[in-house]
């Protein structure tokens, strides 16, 4: 990245950024970390609505391209540093599988487990974003039961994105505690990378207290 825009990462302990955060290490990208607290609201000051009138967490700035959302942050990451080779590149047959499970994430299994965490039945099957819990959780373990990650025998940015999104799901109970659940965030969770970004996390987290 010597001829390209140093990356401005906006983040938060223990959020969603976390994941984001797993992700930058295991890219091996160099980047400036801007952390807010959302225990002192800073995500909903006005500095920082000027980035993501949202007022969520994460957003990264590289040059003009502001990019917010959990998903695209990683789609972009990922194949802006396609040397850590962590999105397959188009053309590649596990490019589609790639996609789809990066947007499988938010687009059905978050919106699922916050139907279920709030105690609230979903819509109607034919308006609801992930059809039915069950359904939904079932296609996952599927797939995981693939293994041993997401794509089959490659380890890519999806697989950061969903061993995050799973530890705190399960830490909360908010999905059941399978095994091959366990298993996988296991594998994920025994990567270098993996273990500095939460080393890290950990100590922004204690800095706030």
């Amino acid at each position: 990245m010597a001829d390209t825009p140093r990356l401005k990462f906006f983040y938060a302990p223990q959020s969603r950024s976390s994941i984001v955060l797993a992700l930058l290490e295991e890219l091996g990208a160099d980047y400036d970390l801007e952390v807010l607290s959302l225990k002192a609201k800073q995500q909903r000051g006005a500095d920082y609505l000027a980035i993501n009138p949202m007022g969520k967490v994460p957003a990264i700035l590289h040059g003009d391209a502001l990019v917010t959302e959990q998903v695209a942050v990683f789609l972009y990451l990922a194949d802006l540093l396609p040397e850590a080779g962590l999105a397959p590149a188009i053309g590649d047959p596990l490019r589609g599988p790639y996609l789809r499970w990066m947007a499988f994430y938010g687009s059905c299994f978050e919106p699922a487990v916050v139907d279920r965490a709030m105690k609230r039945a979903p819509a109607d099957l034919s308006t609801s974003p992930y059809g039915d819990f069950e359904t939904m959780f079932k296609t996952l373990t599927e797939q995981l039961a693939k293994g041993p990650y997401m794509l089959g025998e490659r380890f890519t940015a999806v697989d950061v994105l969903w061993g995050g999104a799973l530890n705190w799901t399960v830490g909360f109970k908010l999905v059941p505690d399978l095994p091959v659940i366990n298993d996988y965030m296991a594998r994920v969770n025994a990567r270098p990378a993996i273990r500095r970004a939460q080393a890290k996390d950990a100590e922004c987290a204690v800095m706030q207290k």
